[in-house]
């Protein structure tokens, strides 16, 4: 198996270098160590302080830590916070020193009959609600099911001996008992959403260390959403019960305490969890994706009025993955407020949408990540996840994707470019702009994996051969530069509707493909045509006079590198200073208004609690994105951008090359196509075991959860036969939309 990790040379200029650890000396590989091993430590004893909360040990150590630090600058409040939500916090800064002090190990093949990624591969559950499961995930369940069982059990435990206490009549003694297990959920949940917000800050540093990249993680985000808003809903409900069996639930409702927990405020962030809830189901998200993506926007109502009704003690339980989310999501705003160049923008004749966009050469992504497009001549608050087709070695200057029209906003997009006249190349200056694009991103992993392998097995439904182009792609520069390059067989199975989407290949930069290259790389494409039964005459073919007039825009700007993996020092300087704006905010606040005056609302301390996390974000965290805003185009500058010059460079990387013994070879001459049927992953997977023997084998899947299903099924039963010692690694296609 081979041995993967991250330098700053891998994902700035592509090289990939082979190397070991053993090579590190052994004062850096013992700091490395003792970094590492701090990390963990920290996070097992916050993990072990919420999961045994419900213990009077726990409760105890609680008790007695708020004693000695509450006559601090910051009170109970921030004993709480110090408690539960710094050592997240912590975690991430000691991440940022991390991933910038010791790039990950270079990569080696390696014999070991065990992946280190076993757990994060290997498929346990196919079929069920969770859809492919691996082994950590499915590890992870198990454990958010045992907490949550294992806290409700003792906090009913609890509340029935506090019960039987006092001599009350049974009726009364039901309501109570309802009003306790309601409050118990309510703290189940929080402590829930305090992992909820975790997966969804998309250039997180604790996704970054451990390698997951955004698009798994938003499937942590949708189960841990469920889990906390249902908890969140019964804790709603035994209130609602107990308070119309007292006769009361109408007062109760509409109270909004000064002292004590807000009855109205959590109803209003109740209401507005219902509703993202609802619409974020997969049948309203698939048919109503708008009404999903308008109504979650929600989140700011539900996060400002959860701290309303619970007020600043309670809600710093959960403030740091809060504070994180802010963090990113600020950040995200930054870059998105630039306007990208589009150096073209074509509309396929097989439904398909290519746009390639500018970059500063110092943007760094692998051919295994995606962006998030915005067009702003379309509904301009829309955000939509596209893979990204290119190899960052297809050029210093531009990256591509490919958009597959299925619904309103890729139509409304392509009728935008095929509307526009040809545009002739020396007028491109003057030509207003049809197409006014900005850009997040690229996200993914910092790993790029599909070169872990000599054997590997791309599997793609549709459009899901987007990312697929780009590693094909990535392989091919790697093979003809010299760059260290694993794969050496390569199977592509790619399913499609029709014939017409095979011209997709076209994409690929075939000049790399030359008939010396067969002793380095066996590459196959396996295509399966499934509602056609013959090829038609067009085969695969791309009609260059079917393809609209090519549009471009100039704004002057290329894409920010604020995002994703940008650079380690000004993110983990952002990440400081917000959090000590932050922090002096808030301390500023506690001495010199909160207890001179006297506030003692907790609502009202919840709000300034959460409006000095933002304050220190936008203000502190701002100043320091505004240099780094200012260091980034300092560099660009350096770089003599132009937009003739990226598509001269474009023109010139696209350009067949015919010299000497180096005769390009088509992808089309690769490919075998079959008609009428699906692939038989039994049959595919078997005749590939017998080419490539009891081997490394990494599978890649990109395709509808039915394609995904029936590889994962067909990979655990390779790994239960013991065909091959193989990690198979699922993500969802980026290429949709409604």
């Amino acid at each position: 198996m081979a041995k993967l990790s991250v330098h700053e040379p891998l994902l700035s200029n592509g090289g990939v270098e082979h190397g070991s650890s053993k090579h590190m000396p052994f004062a850096c590989s013992l700091a490395k160590w003792v970094l590492k091993s701090l990390m963990w430590i920290i996070f097992i004893i916050w993990v072990a302080a919420i999961f045994f909360y419900p213990t009077d040990l726990v409760r105890s150590l609680q008790s007695r830590w708020i004693s000695i630090t509450e006559n601090s600058v910051f009170g109970i409040t921030g004993s709480i916070f110090l408690g539960f939500s710094a050592p997240i916090l912590i975690i991430a800064f000691l991440a940022f020193i991390y991933i910038t002090a010791f790039p990950r190990d270079h990569f080696e093949k390696k014999n070991s009959k065990f992946s280190r990624f076993r757990l994060w591969t290997f498929p346990v559950l196919v079929d069920g609600p969770f859809g492919v499961v691996s082994a950590a995930e499915f590890i992870g369940i198990l454990l958010f099911s045992v907490y949550v069982l294992w806290s409700i059990t003792a906090y009913t435990i609890q509340a029935d001996s506090l019960i039987s206490k006092f001599p009350l009549p049974s009726k009364e003694k039901g309501t109570f008992m309802l009003e306790l297990i309601g409050l118990r959920l309510g703290s189940i949940g929080l402590f829930c959403m305090l992992f909820l917000f975790l997966p969804v800050a998309r250039g997180s540093v604790l996704l970054r260390l451990i390698d997951i990249p955004f698009e798994h993680a938003t499937r942590y985000h949708v189960w841990l959403g469920h889990l906390t808003m249902a908890l969140f809903t019964f804790h709603g409900i035994c209130y609602v019960v107990a308070w119309s069996l007292q006769g009361r639930l109408q007062q109760e409702i509409r109270e909004w305490k000064n002292i004590g927990v807000a009855n109205f405020p959590g109803v209003i962030s109740l209401l507005a969890g219902l509703l993202m809830w609802v619409t974020s189901l997969h049948p309203v998200r698939k048919n109503y994706f708008e009404l999903f993506f308008y109504t979650h926007q929600l989140y700011v109502i539900f996060v400002v009025f959860l701290a309303l009704h619970v007020g600043d003690f309670i809600f710093s339980m959960a403030a740091g993955a809060v504070f994180l989310f802010i963090l990113d999501r600020f950040l995200r705003f930054c870059q998105s407020r630039t306007t990208v160049d589009i150096i073209s923008a074509v509309s396929r004749p097989c439904g398909t949408v290519e746009l390639i966009l500018s970059k500063p050469a110092n943007l760094r992504y692998n051919a295994l990540s995606f962006i998030f497009l915005q067009v702003r001549e379309l509904p301009w608050l829309q955000w939509h996840p596209f893979s990204v087709s290119s190899s960052p070695l297809d050029g210093r200057y531009h990256l591509s994707i490919l958009i597959k029209v299925l619904g309103t906003w890729t139509g409304k997009l392509r009728d935008i470019i095929t509307n526009v006249p040809d545009q002739p190349q020396k007028d491109s200056q003057s030509q207003p702009s049809s197409i006014t694009a900005s850009v997040e991103g690229p996200y993914g992993h910092e790993s790029p994996y599909h070169l872990m392998y000599e054997n590997l097995i791309l599997v793609a439904g549709g459009i899901g051969i987007s990312p697929f182009l780009a590693i094909l792609s990535d392989i091919l520069h790697r093979i003809r530069e010299g760059k260290p390059c694993l794969p050496k067989n390569v199977l592509v199975v790619w399913a499609v509707k029709k014939s017409k989407e095979l011209s997709l290949l076209s994409a690929v930069d075939a000049q790399h493909i030359y008939s010396s290259f067969s002793d380095k790389l066996h590459l196959d494409i396996q295509a399966y045509v499934t509602q056609e039964s013959e090829p038609s005459l067009e085969e695969g073919k791309v009609d260059v006079s079917m393809m609209s007039p090519s549009l471009s825009t100039t704004n002057g700007s290329m894409m920010s590198c604020l995002v994703g993996t940008g650079n380690n020092i000004w993110s983990g300087i952002y990440v400081v200073a917000s959090t000590l704006g932050f922090i002096l905010l808030f301390g500023i606040v506690e001495v010199y208004y909160i207890k001179p005056f006297g506030v003692s609302a907790w609502w009202y301390r919840g709000l300034l609690f959460t409006l000095c996390m933002v304050a220190g974000v936008i203000f502190l965290g701002g100043i320091v994105v505004y240099f780094w805003n200012q260091w980034e185009k300092c560099s660009s500058r350096n770089e003599k951008w132009t937009v003739d010059a990226a598509k001269g460079n474009l023109g010139h990387c696209r350009e067949p090359s015919l010299h000497g013994e180096m005769s390009m070879t088509s992808l089309s001459s690769l490919q075998t196509t079959r008609y009428g049927c699906r692939p038989d992953f039994q049959d595919i997977f078997s005749s590939f075991s017998e080419n490539v023997g009891r081997a490394d084998v990494g599978v890649i899947v990109c395709g509808p959860p039915g394609l995904q299903s029936g590889v994962a099924r067909e990979i655990r039963s390779q790994n239960i036969r013991g065909s091959w010692n193989q990690a198979v690694f699922h993500f969802n296609s980026h290429s949709f939309d409604l």
